[in-house]
Parts: structure tokens; C-alpha cells; sequence
């Protein structure tokens, strides 16, 4: 019988790249909180179960000082995760932490493909002049390669020059309005999820920094997240902004997502050991 796939939650508590608000740096714990609370199990909607069908370790939270070096920091923690076998399920935080974590998956494996919840591209060559913006991982990751393919899904703010960046990295777009959980175009993999809680609706996520009406309900994302049969390199989930939650709604999903990534972990396993993972 082979042993339970054991994932690594690794803590990734910054905010210094937003372009609105603070706050997405306390998610870590909040989210943690979420998943050991009495209120529900540990089962995942499957029935795989944290703690038998599989184990996770908690990393705790890096600690990051709002600086430059956060980024090696975040990378060298993923990588490791990679090295020791586990999957990595880093937790924002807000989404500027998603290049580092998947150049640390790159820098052990090679590229990867990219499944991308959100209501934003975050594609933008750069923000506000700021060129690791939560709103620009997307562009930096595509443009250094570290993905090979980028499919994003529940996007409602596609402006003109993320349209421009979308064409020149052949991003797979799909917008809010054209959505269908049965059609989503799921890539080759091994697959990073890439969840920014802000591709929900505000009604099932009101804790998040940019509330964008219109948006994705949490049965659609599990309905996608059920199609996946690509074995799973890692995820994130990013931008809970605890400051703004209401009645830990917003945590309490962040925590469900984490058991129902536990379950494609489950479903889907890497072959964590050895070289590269695709030719």
C-alpha cells in the first residue's frame, strides 16, 4: 500500500505588495484557526481525510520582514517542501507571493501549468510602478518561463493592456461571463492551483481586499476543482484579508479549500522524487 501523500502548509504572511488595502498578511493563522476549528471535520467533500488518507505538516509562517529578501525566503521554502517530497500549499498573504512559490517549484522540477482562480489577470507588466505587485506575479512568472501553460478562470476586470498580456503569453482566458465548470480548459500538468479568494463572489467571500460583484460561487470552483485529474505540484490561496471578513466566513471556506486540495493531492499524486517532471 503506498504511504499517504503529505502536504506542507507553508505561511506566507505579507501584504507589502498590495495596491489597496493591508491586511491579507494575517490570513496565515486565520486560515489555520479555520481548519483546526470544532465547527466541522477534517474530511474533504470526497472523504479523504486529514490526519489518515493524508498527512499535513504545518511549516508555520516564514518570517518575512517586508523586504526584499521575502522572496528567496518564500522560493527556498517551496523548494524544499519539493526536495522532501511534499506538496507545497502556501498560504498568503497577498497574491505577489505566488511568482516566488512557483519559481521554487520551477527551480527543482522545471515549468509547470497554472490553474488560476480570480477576479483579476494579475498580469500587469507592473502596478503603480511596482513590478512584483500582487497584481503583476502572472506576468513575471510567464515571462521567466516558469510556466508552460496558464489557465485563468472567473476573470471580470480584463482591461486592455491585461488583454495585451494575456495574447503575448497565450494565456487561456476565461471570463466570468462566459463560464461554465464543464468547459473550463484544464492544462496537461502537473498543475499549480493558484486560488485568490477574490475570484469568488463577494456574497461567499466578503474578506478580501477588492470586492468584485459578479463573481464566482464556491460550487462552481469545486466543481472545476472535481475535473482535475492532472497530478498536483502545489497551490496556493491568497488575499483573505481577516480585517474585512464577516463571521470568519471567508476563513472558514480558505480552510475547506485547503482539505479539498487535499483530496486532488489524494487523487492526482506527484512522482515527487527524482528529475524533472515533464520531458
Amino acid at each position: 500500500m503506498n504511504d499517504p501523500v503529505t502536504l506542507r502548509l507553508i505561511g506566507a504572511p505579507t501584504d507589502r505588495h498590495s495596491s489597496f488595502l493591508r491586511g491579507p498578511a494575517e490570513g496565515p493563522p486565520t486560515i489555520r484557526t479555520a481548519l483546526a476549528s470544532d465547527h466541522a471535520n477534517q474530511a474533504a467533500e470526497d472523504g479523504t481525510e486529514i490526519g489518515l488518507d493524508v498527512l499535513l505538516e504545518d511549516a508555520g509562517d516564514l518570517p518575512l520582514r517586508e523586504a526584499d529578501g521575502d522572496h528567496d525566503m518564500i522560493r527556498d521554502a517551496v523548494a524544499l517542501a519539493v526536495r522532501e517530497g511534499r506538496v507545497p500549499i502556501v498560504l498568503g498573504g497577498d497574491h505577489s507571493v505566488s511568482f516566488p512559490a512557483v519559481e521554487g517549484i520551477a527551480s527543482e522540477k522545471g515549468a509547470i501549468d497554472i490553474l488560476h482562480f480570480d477576479a483579476h489577470p494579475d498580469l500587469y507588466d507592473d502596478f503603480a510602478g511596482n513590478p512584483f505587485s500582487h497584481a503583476s506575479p502572472f506576468a513575471r512568472i510567464m515571462e521567466r518561463g516558469f510556466a508552460r501553460q496558464l489557465v485563468q478562470v472567473g476573470i471580470r476586470t480584463l482591461n486592455r493592456h491585461c488583454r495585451d498580456q494575456a495574447a503575448r503569453f497565450g494565456v487561456e482566458v476565461v471570463e466570468m461571463r462566459h463560464f461554465h465548470a464543464a468547459t473550463v480548459p484544464i492544462p496537461a500538468g502537473p498543475l499549480w492551483i493558484s486560488i485568490d479568494l477574490d475570484g469568488f463572489d463577494p456574497a461567499f467571500a466578503p474578506g478580501v481586499s477588492h470586492h468584485e460583484p459578479g463573481g464566482l460561487s464556491v460550487r462552481d470552483v469545486l466543481s472545476v476543482l472535481n475535473r482535475v485529474d492532472r497530478p498536483i505540484a502545489g497551490a496556493d490561496i491568497v488575499e483573505l484579508n481577516p480585517r474585512r471578513d464577516v463571521n470568519g466566513v471567508t476563513a472558514t471556506l480558505a480552510a475547506k479549500l485547503v482539505k479539498e486540495l487535499a483530496a486532488l493531492a489524494r487523487r492526482s499524486p506527484m512522482p515527487l522524487a527524482g528529475g524533472d517532471w515533464r520531458p
